[in-house]
């Protein structure tokens, strides 16, 4: 597995629409973790809700070190009771993911609250969910500041959904990468990267930002591209170029952007194999 894809797709079978249950997750999630494309696998991602509820009680083999991202679907006063029912199954908290506002509300209250329970969670990395509306550029300030402090903070956004206007356009998401550029600050995504290409989803119509699309225009940014140039790489259609680009990193280390979540491995897998970024093709 090349450098630039390592850690790149979180495990996120149990959300929708895959909506796997805990576990089947769980023995996939092994299988992923063994196998030949393992390095492009990152954690395993549960709510919040379903680990205090002790559904992950028994699953897992205390001695097998197994490592999880938390998503706080129960808010962030409830995370900490969560993670405190990892401990006695063996598991890891790799990351804790949790939206600090909904659309349209100023993120700065649940982002300083979120910051405040970093600094009690011991280096367990934590990544803001912040949209893409109102007070968006304040809240990076905030996450930069509390970044250059020392605390292991990094955004989140939202990539697509049930509802049209959860997906950015491409100069939107050109503008946020850009900030997160300009502030050194490293970001996730979620939801709607199904495919490497951008497309249309014909059952939706909804268009979709594609991985590799968000990859190259990600390489560009860190080299310096501005906002169109990189907003032109998020709208292309051509696999070409971006496939170009990605190629010639493969060896080094994916900048600014920590990955996102898929409820399948393998789509994103095949597409890799399928484009030549990847050499693969075993069972998976």
């Amino acid at each position: 597995m090349p450098r630039l894809f390592a850690g790149l797709v979180d495990d996120a079978a149990v959300f929708p629409p895959g909506s796997a249950a805990l576990s089947d997750a769980v023995i996939a999630h092994r299988r992923h973790r063994t196998a030949w494309y393992a390095d492009l696998v990152g954690p395993l991602l549960l709510p919040a809700s379903a680990v205090a509820a002790g559904e992950l009680s028994g699953l897992v083999d205390p001695a097998e070190g197994f490592a999880v991202g938390l998503i706080g679907d129960t808010g962030t006063g409830r995370l900490p009771f969560a993670l405190s029912f990892l401990a006695p199954d063996g598991v890891t908290a790799r990351l804790v993911e949790a939206p600090v506002a909904r659309r349209g509300e100023d993120p700065g209250p649940g982002l300083a609250e979120l910051v405040e329970l970093t600094e009690r969670l011991g280096g367990v990395g934590v990544h803001a969910e912040i949209p893409l509306t109102f007070g968006l550029m304040g809240a990076l300030d905030a996450l930069a500041d509390a970044r250059a402090a020392g605390l292991p903070v990094a955004a989140k956004f939202r990539t697509g959904g049930l509802a049209a206007e959860l997906f950015p356009t491409p100069a939107e998401l050109a503008a946020v990468i850009c900030a997160c550029r300009d502030r050194q600050l490293p970001f996730k995504l979620t939801a709607g990267l199904h495919q490497a290409i951008r497309h249309r989803d014909p059952e939706t119509g909804f268009t979709h930002h594609g991985f590799v699309n968000v990859l190259a225009a990600t390489l560009a940014a860190a080299e310096g591209a501005e906002v169109p140039a990189v907003a032109e790489l998020l709208s292309a259609t051509d696999p070409v170029p971006l496939v170009e680009r990605a190629h010639a990193h493969r060896d080094a280390e994916r900048p600014l952007w920590i990955g996102y979540g898929s409820c399948s491995i393998s789509e994103p897998l095949t597409d890799l194999i399928r484009l030549g970024l990847v050499n693969g093709g075993f069972e998976t």
